[in-house]
């Protein structure tokens, strides 16, 4: 699927790999609106790149009646939606057991909530809408891609909660695909390893440096634009559905 001329929907889409998703996506000729939170540099984003072709929409995406007014939002205002992209999500690092004492459950079920429950969100409403349009003449309606991470299956000792989230994006990838073949929408799945994002960005420089060096090739954190270009690699490439592709230098991780 061209990207030029479609509307597009990026979740978390007001930093880091979502915006630059979105500022990838405004360069082939989409039109996006930006799901996010972050209101001050959500509006930011979209006042720098144009009101003509981005949009900010403020949403939750655990909100189950937020998600479906945000979609519904970005069709009132571009007409229709044919590309997601969710890249909302949080990091969480927690021993199950620390100094004698469990993990708070809570501290889990957010995890889980948010990164897998939250994609879910996200992509069941693209995909109700992205049903309703006409095919084009490759027969497609809408192209998603969803974020996990390569802690999905490698994940470190503290990453249960967030391996866990991770695991369940990647796991519904091909399901939801199965199921949305009939509709003529592809969904498929990235699992970034270390990247430079503003998570990453609170570690002293040393630290980032470090976590660089482990990669074997190039060994340096990712780079947000090379997220972005296999997002719209996986939205153009009309035999790529299904798929769970890591982005990570062929890194594998320790297990702490």
């Amino acid at each position: 699927m061209d990207p030029a001329g479609k509307v597009a929907l990026v979740s978390g889409g007001a930093s880091g790999l979502g915006a630059a998703t979105v500022r990838a996506l405004v360069a082939r000729g989409a039109r996006v609106a930006i799901l996010d939170r972050a209101r001050d540099t959500g509006e930011a984003l979209a006042r720098e790149l144009g009101a003509a072709h981005t949009l900010y929409v403020p949403v939750d995406v655990t909100d189950d009646a937020g998600m479906v007014a945000a979609v519904a939002a970005a069709r009132s205002a571009f007409g229709a939606v044919h590309i997601a992209v969710g890249c909302a999500g949080i990091g969480f690092a927690g021993k199950v057991v620390s100094q004698g004492a469990p993990m708070p459950l809570g501290n889990f079920a957010m995890t889980v909530q948010i990164n897998l429950v939250g994609m879910f969100n996200f992509v069941r409403c693209a995909a109700a809408a992205m049903a309703e349009n006409p095919p084009d003449d490759g027969g497609e309606r809408g192209a998603i891609v969803m974020t996990a991470s390569i802690a999905a299956f490698d994940g470190q000792i503290g990453q249960a909660a967030y391996s866990a989230s991770k695991a369940g994006v990647a796991g519904m990838t091909l399901p939801i695909a199965r199921e949305l073949a009939r509709h003529g929408i592809r969904i498929n799945t990235i699992a970034p390893g270390t990247f430079d994002t503003p998570m990453l960005a609170q570690l002293p420089e040393p630290a980032r440096v470090a976590l660089g060096q482990m990669v074997p090739f190039h060994s340096r954190l990712g780079r947000p634009a090379e997220f972005a270009a296999l997002a719209l690699h996986m939205v153009d490439n009309a035999m790529l559905n299904g798929e769970t592709v890591r982005l990570d230098g062929a890194l594998r991780m320790a297990p702490k």
